[in-house]
């Protein structure tokens, strides 16, 4: 089974994107593991905001990614290397995918997206680079999660400008079903 590790930048306080949309408060100064981490991954699952605007920012930024957008309104791709996922077909689609042969899978956002992605346990890692700002508003990571989710810290490292990257996996939950039995 493929990794899904949801990889984003978020502020100090929690927000992926200012009170604008802006993102221009991520470090890029350095590769921060990135060429690594696309080295190991093949596909994205990205919301269809977050779709549109690498499309109009950036469409070869992801390039050599297979791109699944999960949307109810995009119409279908012309690019082969673009599929769009509905709503209708999202648990089946991901499972899936995620049982296909290949590299791991970046979940890059939106918030909702990762929301649904938490509520139904697709996580396999939190990959989470803190930036050393406060942008006191704009959009929340986690506003959309529903019930509380225990992380295991995997590993930290700090950079240089003060960017710290976090990696986290869901701790499993305690089945109560097998004392049954004891």
């Amino acid at each position: 089974m493929r990794k899904i590790i949801l990889n984003l930048a978020v502020s100090l306080d929690g927000f992926i994107e200012g009170p604008n949309g802006e993102y221009d408060w991520c470090l890029a100064d350095q590769d921060y593991g990135m060429t690594e981490f696309l080295n190991n991954s093949d596909a994205i699952f990205i919301g269809r905001k977050s779709y549109e605007l690498l499309m109009s920012t950036d469409p070869e930024m992801f390039g050599a990614l297979k791109m699944y957008v999960f949307s109810d309104t995009l119409q279908p791709s012309q690019n082969p290397n673009t599929e769009i996922v509905k709503s209708a077909d999202f648990k089946a689609r991901v499972e899936e995918i995620s049982n296909q042969a290949g590299g791991n899978i970046w979940l890059f956002g939106g918030a909702n997206l990762v929301a649904d992605f938490i509520e139904q346990g697709f996580i396999t890692e939190f990959m989470l680079s803190v930036h050393p700002i406060i942008l006191g508003a704009g959009k929340l990571l986690f506003t959309g999660s529903k019930e509380r989710t225990e992380l295991i810290l995997l590993s930290s490292e700090q950079f240089s400008s003060g960017l710290v990257q976090l990696r986290y996996a869901i701790k499993p939950k305690f089945d109560l079903s097998m004392l049954d039995g004891m």
